[in-house]
C-alpha cells in the first residue's frame, strides 16, 4: 500500500477497524501515536484526527461526548526509587490517566531506553530491566504525551553489592517490619521489585567443605544460606542414609538463614557426610560436609622386623596402625630398650621424626649387645600406645659380609603341604581384591618373607591365582619382586615372595632427609624401564603401573622393585587381549575403550608416573572417575608452568613421547632408555641439579591414602557406569543416590512449606470517576500456588478489551478496569483456593458520573 499508512497483518476488515492501523503521517499528526488498542476506549481516532484538522465540529452521538472530555495526561501513581542487588532484576511502574491516545517514552540519564524492554497496557507503563548491572543504575524517566499535552515522572535505581548487604528501606517499610510484613508488601510493591527470579532459589554463603572434631568433644556443622523466598524447610542426611535427628547427644537448629549440627562427645562413628537440603517454595539445594571426629591412631599393627643387622646398626620395619585416628599419621616414634642379665633398661627414643614404616638405626648400638624394639604412631591428636616388641635382637660381632647374589628359583606349586609346615604366620601386611598378604618367616632359616593369600572358592579365582604364579616363573630379574614358593590345598592357595622393607618409592620421595631431585627421579625412571624392559621381552604387559607398585628394596638406598603383577597377562600372536581393569589415573586410553592391549599400553602407565614424579600432580585427575576417564581418553594434559618449572624440555618431552593417545606412536623400554633425557644423567654427566619441591608430592600421597588403595584398582565396567553411555566416559551426571528413608525426609520438606491460601494484604474500597482506570490489588501467600478467582457482585469477572487480571509469582494479585463505566460499580471479590483450603479478599468500587 502507498497510502502513507499500513494495515497490521491481524486486521481482515479495515473498514470497520480503522483504529487497527499504524499511521505515518506528516510531522503535525505524529505527536498521536496511534496505537492497537484505540477502539477499547470507544473513539474513532481517525475520525477524530481528521476533524480536528479540518477544524470540523464533533458530532452529537456518544463518541462526541467523550471527545468533549478528553484531557492531557497525568501520574495517577508516579514512578517510584529502587533498590537491587547487582544481578537482581528491576522494575519501574506508572499508572497514567488521560485522553486517548497516549505515546509513552523512556529515558535512563537523558538517553533514550530500548522499547523492547518497556509496554504500556490499560494504562499502567512498565520498564522492565533484566539482571541489572551498575551500568543500569541511574535517574530513569516517563513520559507521557498525547495532543493536549505532557507530563513526566523520574525516579532513580540504586545498585547494591552482590555480598549480603541489606537493602536500604523506607521509613514506612521499616515500619511494616515491625508487624512482620514488609518483606512481603516490598515484594509486591506495584511500581519497585526486586526479584530474584533469576538466580538460585537457595545460595549457600561460603559453607564449610570438612568439619574436624577431636573425640569426646563438641562438633558442629554449620551452614549459612540465603533464600530467594521464605519459609524456608530444612534436613540434614547422614552418609545420604539416614537422616539427622534431635537426641541426646544431637540438636539440630534451622532458621530461614541458616542450618546447623550439634553432636556433643563425639565419636569415630559420627565420623560421615552430613548433607544439609534447604527449600522453600520455588526450588532446593544441598550442601555436603565432611566431618573427621579424630582420635590418636591404634598402635603399629605389627612389631618392627630387623634387617640389615651389623655390629652397630640395623634396620627396622613395621606395618601402620589399623586406624590411623580419622586423620593422616604423620610419622613415628621409634624406642629401643637394652636387655642384659642384670635388670633390663628402661624405654628410650631412638628417634621421633620417622615419616615411614621403616627406620635406620646408626648409632647408640653396641656390638654384641641384645635389644627389643616398638614403635609408636603419632597423628595430630595424639600418640598411640605402643606396638608389640620386637624379638630380641643381637648384634652381630663383626662386620656382615656382603651378601652374594641369590639364584632365581623356579617354583612348582606344592600340593601336599600347607604353608604354615614351612612358614610361621605373622601380622597382616595388606589388603587387596585378590586376598590377603602376611609376614611369613621360614621356620628353619628365619628368613623372613611375605605370603600372599588367595580368595580363591572358585575355580575362576583359583586359575586367576595359577596363571600369576605361572607368570611370575618367567620374571626373574633384580628389578622384579620375586616368587620364592607357591601352595594349593583345598582349604587355601599361598604364594610366598621375597619382603621388600624399603617402602613405596613415593612415600620415601617426601621424606624430609631424602634427596629429591630430577636426576634422581630419571635414575628411578631408568630402574622401572629396565624392568618393564625385560617383562615385555618375555611378551608380558603388567597392566597395573603405578605408585603404590614401585617399592624400594631397603630404606637407605636408592634401588627399586615392581611389584603386584596379578592383572598381567602373556600376549600372544594373533589373539587380540582386551581387559576391563584398571585405575582410573594411569589407565590407558585403549583400555577404557575396550581396544586391544599391548606392551605399549604400560608405557602409558610410565608416562604418568614420570609425570606426577616431576611435578608432584597428576596429569589426568578430575573430580571424579567420570572427568578422569574422559580426560584419559582425550589424551588430555598440559606442563602446569608452576609445577615444572625446575624441570627440563627434555624431561617434558620424555613425557610427551609416552603419553601419545595412539599406541603406536609411543616410545617402547628401548627407545624410551636411549631417550636424550635418560642418556643426559648417566654417573658420568655431573652438572648442577636444584632440589624438587615435595608439597604437591604429599598432597597427591595424601589423596591416594583417602581413595583406599585396595579399591582403586575397580572393573571398567564400573567405570562406565558412572557415564550414560560406555562409550562417553565424560557424561556422567553424578546424581546422588539416597536411601529410601532419606527421600522420604526429602519428599517431607515440600510438605511442611503447604499452607492453606492467607491474604497479607487486602483489597481496599476505590472511589474513582467514570472514564479512569482502576486498580485492584492484594498480596495472596500459600502453597500450592493459589488458584485466583475474580467476582463482581458475586458473579465471575470475564476478561475483556477493559478487563486484565493478573497474578505474579510472588503472589501480588490485580485487576485492572480501564475507561470506567458505572456498571463497573460493585463489591469485588477475590477468591484463593489451593489443596489446602481457599481465601476470599472484597472491596467495593464506586463510579463517579
Amino acid at each position: 500500500m502507498k497510502t502513507g499508512f499500513r494495515m497490521d497483518k491481524d486486521v481482515k476488515k479495515p473498514k470497520t477497524h480503522v483504529s487497527t492501523f499504524r499511521f505515518a503521517l506528516n510531522p503535525q499528526t505524529r505527536p498521536l501515536c496511534v496505537g492497537r488498542k484505540e477502539k477499547e476506549y470507544g473513539l474513532d481516532t481517525t475520525k477524530m484526527m481528521v476533524n480536528n484538522k479540518l477544524g470540523v465540529s464533533p458530532t452529537t452521538d456518544a463518541r462526541q461526548t467523550q471527545v468533549h472530555a478528553l484531557t492531557s495526561p497525568h501520574f495517577k501513581q508516579p514512578l517510584q526509587d529502587c533498590t537491587v542487588f547487582e544481578g537482581s532484576d528491576a522494575t519501574f511502574r506508572g499508572v497514567i490517566a488521560g485522553s486517548r491516545p497516549l505515546g509513552v517514552s523512556w529515558l535512563h540519564n537523558g538517553e533514550k531506553v530500548s522499547s523492547k524492554n518497556t509496554s504500556f497496557k490499560n494504562g499502567v507503563a512498565v520498564l522492565d530491566l533484566i539482571r541489572c548491572s551498575r551500568e543500569n543504575a541511574g535517574t530513569y524517566t516517563c513520559t507521557a504525551e498525547n495532543t493536549y499535552g505532557k507530563q513526566s515522572s523520574s525516579a532513580v535505581l540504586h545498585i547494591t553489592g552482590k555480598a549480603t548487604k541489606e537493602v536500604p528501606r523506607t521509613q514506612r517499610q521499616q515500619r511494616d517490619e515491625k508487624d512482620k510484613v514488609s518483606t512481603d508488601i516490598r515484594e509486591i510493591n506495584p511500581r519497585t521489585k526486586v526479584s530474584t527470579s533469576e538466580g538460585p532459589p537457595v545460595e549457600f554463603l561460603d559453607p564449610p567443605e570438612q568439619v574436624e572434631a577431636r573425640v569426646g568433644k563438641q562438633a558442629r556443622l554449620h551452614c549459612d544460606f540465603r533464600s530467594s523466598s521464605v519459609p524456608v524447610a530444612c534436613c540434614w542426611i547422614y552418609n545420604r542414609d539416614k537422616v539427622v535427628v534431635g537426641g541426646q547427644r544431637v540438636s539440630v537448629r534451622s532458621s530461614k538463614t541458616q542450618s546447623s549440627v550439634e553432636i556433643s562427645q563425639a565419636c569415630a562413628d559420627d565420623t560421615g557426610s552430613y548433607t544439609v537440603i534447604v527449600r522453600n517454595r520455588k526450588g532446593s539445594a544441598q550442601h555436603t560436609v565432611s566431618l573427621s571426629v579424630v582420635d590418636r591412631p591404634d598402635p603399629p599393627a605389627s612389631p618392627p622386623v630387623v634387617s640389615k643387622l651389623s655390629t652397630q646398626s640395623l634396620v627396622l620395619s613395621w606395618t601402620g596402625p589399623s586406624y590411623d585416628g580419622g586423620t593422616a599419621v604423620l610419622g613415628y616414634i621409634v624406642e629401643v630398650r637394652q636387655e642384659g642379665p642384670d635388670k633390663p633398661g628402661s624405654w628410650t627414643e631412638v628417634s621421633s621424626r620417622c615419616k615411614n614404616t621403616s627406620y635406620h638405626v646408626r648409632s647408640g648400638l653396641k656390638p654384641q649387645g641384645q635389644y627389643l624394639f616398638r614403635v609408636r604412631a603419632y597423628n595430630s591428636a595424639g600418640v598411640s600406645e605402643p606396638s608389640q616388641e620386637s624379638d630380641c635382637v643381637k648384634m652381630a660381632t663383626a662386620k656382615e659380609k656382603k651378601e652374594e647374589p641369590k639364584s632365581y628359583i623356579t617354583v612348582t606349586v606344592d600340593t601336599k603341604n600347607k604353608v604354615k609346615d614351612h612358614y610361621s604366620v605373622h601380622e597382616k601386611l595388606g589388603v587387596g581384591k585378590f586376598g590377603q598378604v602376611f609376614r611369613l618367616c621360614h621356620i628353619e632359616t628365619g628368613a623372613v618373607c611375605a605370603g600372599k593369600f588367595y580368595r580363591a572358592r572358585t575355580s575362576k579365582e583359583k586359575m586367576a591365582a595359577h596363571k600369576e604364579i605361572e607368570l611370575m616363573n618367567f620374571l626373574h630379574h633384580p628389578k622384579l619382586v620375586q616368587c620364592l614358593a607357591a601352595y594349593d590345598t583345598r582349604s587355601e592357595m599361598v604364594m610366598v615372595m621375597e619382603y621388600i622393607a624399603g617402602g613405596e618409592l613415593f612415600e620415601r620421595i617426601v621424606d624430609d632427609n631424602f634427596e629429591h631431585t630430577e636426576p634422581t627421579s630419571a635414575r628411578y625412571m631408568q630402574q622401572i624401564l629396565e624392568g618393564m624392559q625385560y617383562v615385555h621381552k618375555q611378551k608380558i604387559v603388567h597392566l597395573d603401573l603405578k605408585p603404590e607398585n614401585i617399592v624400594c628394596v631397603d630404606t637407605t638406598g636408592t634401588q627399586i622393585k615392581i611389584i603386584d603383577f596379578g592383572l598381567a597377562s602373556k600376549l600372544e600372536d594373533g589373539k587380540p587381549l582386551m581387559v576391563m581393569h584398571g585405575t582410573p589415573e594411569f589407565v590407558a586410553p585403549e583400555v577404557i575403550n575396550y581396544e586391544p592391549v599391548s606392551l605399549e599400553t604400560d608405557m602409558w602407565s610410565i608416562g604418568v608416573i614420570c609425570y606426577i614424579l616431576l611435578s608432584g600432580e597428576s596429569p589426568f585427575q578430575g573430580d571424579g572417575d567420570a572427568e578422569t576417564l574422559a580426560l584419559v581418553t582425550a589424551a588430555r594434559y598440559e606442563f602446569d608452568q608452576e609445577s615444572f618449572e625446575d624441570i627440563s624440555d627434555q624431561a617434558k618431552d620424555f613425557i610427551s613421547s609416552l603419553l601419545k593417545k595412539d599406541r603406536r606412536c609411543r616410545l617402547s623400554c628401548t627407545e624410551a632408555l636411549a631417550h636424550p633425557w635418560m642418556v643426559s644423567f648417566t654417573p658420568l654427566t655431573r652438572r648442577p641439579t636444584k632440589s624438587l619441591r615435595k608439597e604437591k608430592m604429599k598432597h597427591f600421597l595424601a589423596k591416594r591414602k583417602w581413595k583406599k588403595t585396595g579399591k582403586a584398582v575397580l572393573a571398567l565396567q564400573r567405570m562406565a557406569n558412572l557415564s550414560n553411555r560406555p562409550d562417553s566416559p565424560g557424561s556422567s551426571s553424578e546424581e546422588p543416590v539416597w536411601s529410601q528413608e532419606a527421600e522420604e525426609a526429602i519428599q517431607s520438606l515440600d510438605q511442611q512449606l503447604q499452607s492453606e491460601p492467607c491474604f497479607q494484604q487486602a483489597l481496599k474500597d476505590t472511589t474513582l470517576p467514570k472514564g479512569a482506570t482502576a486498580q485492584l490489588r492484594c498480596l495472596v501467600n500459600g502453597y500450592p500456588k493459589p488458584k485466583v478467582k475474580w467476582l463482581q457482585n458475586e458473579k465471575p469477572v470475564s476478561q475483556s478489551s477493559r478487563v486484565t487480571v493478573e497474578q505474579r509469582e510472588d503472589g501480588l494479585c490485580s485487576l485492572v478496569l480501564s475507561d470506567l463505566k458505572p456498571s463497573d460499580a460493585g463489591v469485588y471479590v477475590c477468591r484463593a483456593s489451593n489443596k489446602m483450603g481457599q481465601a476470599m479478599s472484597s472491596a467495593k468500587l464506586k463510579v463517579e458520573t
